[in-house]
C-alpha cells in the first residue's frame, strides 16, 4: 500500500520539481544578464490599487507608480494582461509590446505568477470598462521561486493555512479583513481609554511567581540567576502595584501565556487588555466594557448587529446585568438565595445533575458556581453581565458588603463565550493573605491552576490600595465576535501549532 501511494504521488512531485527548476533557471538567466532582482533595495511607490479605483476620475490619464505581486497572466503575445495584488487589493495591468522597450517586454513575458514587480504606467479604462494601468515600465523586484497554490482549489487545508499564514494572506485576500478589524479594534480601545485619562504601561513578561489568575504557567530558566521563572499568566498583580504607587488609571495590552489545551476558543498565548481605575468599582468596569465593545462595533462595522456562531447578536448599549444567584434560579429553577447550608447546596446541585470537582471544597459557593458553569453559561447568547461571584472562585475580588459569601465581580458573556472579567478589587491585605493561603492549600490538594502566595504584592497592599475597579478583556475573542470567526486561530496571525513530524 505504501509503495502504491508513493507511485501515485511521484508524477506530481516530479512536476513540482520541474516547475521549481524552471523558476530557478529564469532567475539564473536574469542574474547572468545583469538583472538580478534581489540586488534591488528600493522602489518608489506613489499609489495603490484601491486609491486608483476610488479616485479613478481624477487619476485617469495620469502616470502612477505601484508595486505588488502578479496573481494572473493572460495573453502574452503582443498584448499582455495581468492582475497585480498590492496592500489594498487588485488592479489589472495592460501591456503592449509596441508601447514598451522590447527587451523589457520580453523579460516581462517570462515573469511568473507570484513574482513581485514595480510598475509605472498610465491609469485608463479598457474597452470592456475595467479600470486598469497601461504599463510603460515594469521591473522585477523579487522572484517567486515557489508556485502559489493552484487557482481553483487554492489553499484549502485549514491547518496549512495557519502554518503558512503568509501564503494564506496572498491567495485568500478576505483573510486580511480579520486582521485589519483586529488592528482597528485595538486602536479604538486605546483611544477610548486614553480619552478617559488612562495611561498605557508595560509590565514584565517573566516573573518569579505566577499570579493574577487561575492557570498553569509555562516555566523557563534564567541562566545567570540560576532560577526558574514563569511566563506571565496575567498582568493583574503588577498593574495593581501601580495603583498603590499613585498611577490612578492604567492599562496594558499584552501577550499572556497559559500552559493549557488548544481548542476553538483557546491558544497557549493570547492577547488581553487589563485596566485598573482607582476610586471605581465593578459597576464602572461594566460601563467601560459595554462602551468599548458597542462603540467599536458601531465605528468599525457600522452596526450594533453582528452574526457570530450562528447567532444574531445585538450589541446595542443597555446590556443585561444579572447576578449569578438570579441566573441559576432563572435557568435551572434552583434558588440558592433560599439555601444557607453547604450540604444542602451541594445536594441541590446534584439534584440537577451537577457534580463539584474533586479538588473543590463542598461549599455553598462552589455549588453555586458549578451550577452556573455547567447549566447556565451555555445558554447565554445576548450580551449579559453575570455578577456577584462566590468568594471561592474569586481570590482577588472584594467581598460583597451584603453577603460575604459573594464578591463584587462580573464576567461578560456573549454567545456563551466569556469576553471580560472584572472586580471591585480586594484591597484588604489580611483578607487577601487568607485567600492566598486557601489557594495554596488547594494547590497542595492537586489543583495546579490556583494562585501562588505573592508576598511582595501583599506588602504593596499593606501600604494601601484605594478602592479600585479592574478588568481584563480577551482581545482575541472580541475580534472573533467582530469578524464572525468560529476559531481563535482565524484572528491570531501565527497560532500555536503542533510541530510537523
Amino acid at each position: 500500500m505504501a509503495d502504491k501511494n508513493n507511485q501515485t504521488g511521484a508524477p506530481e512531485q516530479e512536476n513540482l520539481s520541474q516547475l521549481l527548476q524552471i523558476r530557478r533557471d529564469k532567475l539564473k538567466e536574469l542574474q547572468d544578464s545583469g538583472n538580478d532582482p534581489f540586488r534591488i533595495t528600493r522602489y518608489a511607490v506613489d499609489n495603490d490599487s484601491a486609491n486608483i479605483k476610488d479616485n479613478f476620475d481624477a487619476l485617469e490619464g495620469k502616470e502612477v507608480s505601484i508595486a505588488g505581486r502578479l496573481m494572473s497572466k493572460r495573453g502574452m503575445g503582443k498584448v499582455s494582461f495581468c492582475d497585480l495584488q498590492d496592500k489594498s487589493g487588485r488592479i489589472q495591468l495592460y501591456a503592449r509590446r509596441d508601447e514598451m522597450d522590447e527587451e523589457e517586454y520580453s523579460r516581462f513575458k517570462k515573469y511568473d505568477i507570484g513574482d513581485i514587480v514595480g510598475v509605472k504606467g498610465v491609469v485608463f479604462r479598457t474597452q470592456r470598462g475595467e479600470m486598469s494601468i497601461r504599463v510603460v515600465k515594469v521591473i522585477l523586484l523579487s522572484k517567486s521561486l515557489l508556485p502559489l497554490p493552484e487557482k481553483f482549489h487554492g489553499l484549502t487545508s485549514t491547518e496549512l493555512r495557519y502554518r503558512q499564514r503568509y501564503v494564506d494572506l496572498i491567495v485568500n485576500p478576505e483573510v486580511k479583513r480579520n486582521f485589519i478589524i483586529r488592528s482597528k479594534f485595538i486602536k479604538f480601545m486605546r483611544s477610548y481609554l486614553d480619552n478617559m485619562g488612562y495611561i498605557e504601561v508595560e509590565t514584565p513578561v517573566l516573573n518569579t511567581i505566577a499570579g493574577g489568575a487561575a492557570a498553569r504557567p509555562f516555566i523557563t530558566h534564567h541562566n545567570t540567576l540560576d532560577i526558574d521563572m514563569y511566563m506571565r499568566i496575567a498582568t493583574e498583580l503588577t498593574l495593581k502595584r501601580l495603583i498603590v504607587g499613585g498611577m490612578d488609571r492604567v492599562y496594558e495590552i499584552g501577550r499572556i501565556f497559559r500552559n493549557e489545551g488548544m481548542d476553538p476558543k483557546h491558544n497557549p498565548e493570547f492577547t488581553t487588555v487589563e485596566l485598573y481605575q482607582a476610586y471605581a468599582d465593578f459597576h464602572d468596569m461594566m460601563d467601560i466594557a459595554e462602551g468599548i465593545l458597542s462603540g467599536a462595533a458601531q465605528e468599525i462595522l457600522g452596526s450594533y448587529q453582528v452574526e457570530w456562531q450562528g447567532e444574531q447578536i445585538d450589541l446595542t448599549p443597555g446590556w443585561r446585568r444579572l447576578t449569578m444567584v438570579d441566573a441559576v434560579r432563572e435557568y435551572t429553577g434552583v434558588d440558592f438565595a433560599a439555601i444557607s447550608d453547604d450540604a444542602q447546596a451541594v445536594a441541590a446541585a446534584r439534584a440537577i445533575g451537577v457534580e463539584l470537582a474533586d479538588a473543590a471544597e463542598k461549599t455553598w459557593g462552589n455549588a453555586l458556581y458549578a451550577c452556573f458553569d455547567q447549566k447556565v453559561e451555555e445558554q447565554l447568547i445576548q450580551p449579559t453581565f453575570i455578577t456577584m461571584y462566590p468568594v471561592e472562585v474569586s481570590p482577588l475580588s472584594k467581598r460583597s458588603p451584603d453577603d460575604p459569601r459573594l464578591t463584587e465581580r462580573f464576567e461578560l458573556f456573549v454567545c456563551h463565550s466569556e469576553l471580560a472579567n472584572a472586580f471591585s478589587e480586594l484591597n484588604d491585605p489580611i483578607d487577601q493573605r487568607q485567600r492566598f493561603q486557601k489557594q495554596v492549600e488547594q494547590r497542595e490538594r492537586g489543583d495546579e491552576e490556583t494562585e501562588m502566595m505573592d508576598e511582595d504584592f501583599l506588602t504593596a497592599l499593606e501600604y494601601g490600595l484605594p478602592p479600585t475597579g479592574g478588568m481584563g478583556m480577551g482581545i482575541d475573542r472580541i475580534v472573533m465576535l467582530l469578524t464572525g470567526s468560529d476559531s481563535i486561530r482565524e484572528v491570531i496571525l501565527f497560532p500555536t501549532m503542533k510541530p510537523v513530524e
